[in-house]
C-alpha cells in the first residue's frame, strides 16, 4: 500500500523567476536540437534551465551509463537551488536507476519533476515517497513555445497554479464522480512496478492509463492481473487516455473497446479518449493529488484537483 495519505502530500513550491530547472536524460538519448530550443523557451518564460552533464550523451540505447543518469538525476534533486526537473524525453532505462533513487532524502527534497512514457516510472517513485509530480510532454514538445495550449497549462502549474481540467466525453463512457488521489501513467511501465516498493496500483485510486506500441492482448493480460489481484474492481475511477501504435486484431478492432468490456462488471466512473500519452496534444496533469473526477453525458467531463 502506499504509505503516506493524502494530508502527508507535498505539493513542490511554485517557481519563481529566475529560478533553476535541471535538464536531465534518466533513460534513452535525446536529439540535442530539441534540448537547445526546450531551453530558449524556458529562458523566454524568466527560469534559468540548466543542462546536466550527461542530458545529451549517448551510451548504447541510453543517454549515458546507469551511473552518469544517476549521478545526473541525484544532484538535480539534492541541489536546493533547483526548484524543477525536466526529464527531456522517455525511452526505456528509469528503472536501472530506481533503487538507487529511493535511497535520497526526496522528501526534503522535493521539487516538480517533468515527464511521461518511461518517466512514469519516477513518478511511481515520487508517489510513493508522497510527492506530487507533472505528467507532461518533454523537450520535443515544449520546445513548440508558451503558445502551445499544453506548454502553457504546464508553465502555469509550475507556476502554482494547479487549475481543472475540462475534456470531452465519449460514448464509450460511463458516467459519475468519483474521489480520490490521481495516479497513473504508461500502464506497461507501472504493471511492471506491482508487487516492488514502486508499486501505485492499488484500490480506491483514480487512475489514468495510456501506452504505445503494445498489442490489445497485451493491455488485456495486464487488467486481467488487475482484475485478479481484486485491484480493478476496487478502483475510484478510471481515465483512458490515448492508446497509440497498435493495430486491430481478431477479437478487437479498438484497445478503447477491449477496456470497456473489462470493467463493465463495476460500476465506478470511466472516462474515454482523454488527450493524454503519445500524442500531441498531451494534456499535463498532476500526479499524487485528491481529485474529483465527473464524466458525464452533457459533453464534457472534469477533472478537479483539491487544495
Amino acid at each position: 500500500m502506499l504509505k503516506y495519505e493524502q494530508k502527508d502530500i507535498i505539493v513542490p513550491a511554485p517557481l519563481n523567476p529566475g529560478d533553476r530547472i535541471a535538464i536531465v536524460s534518466p533513460a534513452g538519448p535525446v536529439e540535442p536540437i530539441h534540448v537547445n530550443n526546450a531551453v530558449k523557451v524556458l529562458e523566454n518564460e524568466g527560469w534559468q534551465p540548466e543542462v546536466s552533464p550527461h542530458a545529451l550523451g549517448r551510451w548504447g540505447n541510453y543517454s549515458g551509463t546507469p551511473e552518469e543518469r544517476f549521478n545526473d538525476l541525484r544532484d538535480a534533486i539534492l541541489d536546493p537551488e533547483v526548484k524543477a526537473i525536466l526529464c527531456s524525453r522517455g525511452g526505456y532505462g528509469v528503472v536501472h536507476i530506481m533503487e538507487r533513487l529511493a535511497d535520497l532524502d526526496l522528501r526534503n527534497n522535493a521539487k516538480w519533476i517533468i515527464g511521461f512514457s518511461d518517466i512514469s516510472a519516477i513518478h511511481a517513485l515520487m508517489a510513493t515517497n508522497g510527492i506530487a509530480s507533472i505528467h507532461a510532454s518533454m523537450a520535443a514538445h515544449i520546445a513548440k513555445g508558451a503558445e502551445d495550449v499544453d506548454n502553457d497549462r504546464l508553465f502555469s502549474i509550475l507556476r502554482g497554479n494547479i487549475n481543472p481540467f475540462a475534456f470531452q466525453s465519449n460514448i464509450l463512457d460511463r458516467p459519475g464522480t468519483a474521489e480520490g488521489r490521481l495516479l497513473g501513467g504508461n500502464l506497461a511501465v507501472l504493471a511492471d512496478l506491482i508487487n516492488t516498493p514502486f508499486d501505485i496500483i492499488h484500490p480506491g485510486t483514480i487512475l489514468f492509463i495510456e501506452d504505445v506500441a503494445e498489442p490489445i492482448y497485451k493491455i488485456e493480460r495486464i487488467l486481467y492481473q488487475m482484475r485478479i489481484a481484486g485491484i480493478l474492481p476496487r478502483l475510484a475511477g478510471l481515465i483512458v487516455g490515448k492508446f497509440t501504435e497498435y493495430k486491430a486484431d481478431n477479437s478487437y478492432n479498438t484497445m478503447e473497446r477491449m477496456i470497456c468490456d473489462m470493467v463493465a462488471p463495476y460500476d465506478f466512473p470511466v472516462a474515454f479518449n482523454v488527450p493524454v500519452g503519445h500524442v500531441e496534444h498531451n494534456v499535463p496533469v498532476v500526479e499524487s493529488m485528491r481529485v474529483t473526477l465527473k464524466v458525464t453525458t452533457t459533453g464534457y467531463n472534469h477533472l478537479i484537483y483539491w487544495s
